[in-house]
């Protein structure tokens, strides 16, 4: 509130003052909504992926299948591999063959996720240019 006091009769000198008092009390209300709100938005949410089924496929007789069972052990055509060295080292040959084969990754349920992102990894590394997963139908037939 302002209080003006006129000498010598001058009523109709304008009177500016702004009253910042409102503009604040918004501000402050904006800035706590916006604290409320921004970790909400950033914060990500969980998600049970669905069992769906998925067009079954027919992997062409020059296809190579790739499996990572529970333990983290991976079997190249169900041979077992002994590092990632050896996985690597036949990634690269089966990249340079003509035409390249498509390679299906097979990985346990059960089992970590970090064995089977590194065969994902050392594929697209080798140059592999097809790669899938291969699932199972969900138990009420799709």
């Amino acid at each position: 509130m302002s209080l003006s006091f006129f000498e010598d009769g001058d009523d109709d000198q304008v009177l500016s003052a702004i009253n910042t008092t409102p503009l604040v009390d918004v501000m402050l209300v904006l800035l706590i909504i916006f604290l409320i709100t921004i970790p909400v938005v950033i914060r990500t949410v969980p998600v049970h992926l669905p069992q769906e089924a998925s067009q079954p496929s027919q992997m062409p007789p020059h296809g190579i299948t790739i499996a990572v069972d529970r333990d983290g052990h991976v079997f190249w055509n169900d041979t077992p591999l002994a590092d990632d060295g050896a996985l690597a080292e036949r990634l690269a040959a089966a990249a340079t063959l003509d035409p390249q084969p498509e390679i299906a990754i097979r990985g346990d349920r059960d089992g970590r996720f970090e064995p089977v992102g590194k065969v994902v990894s050392a594929a697209k590394r080798a140059g592999i240019a097809k790669l899938g997963f291969i699932t199972e139908p969900p138990p009420h037939g799709g």
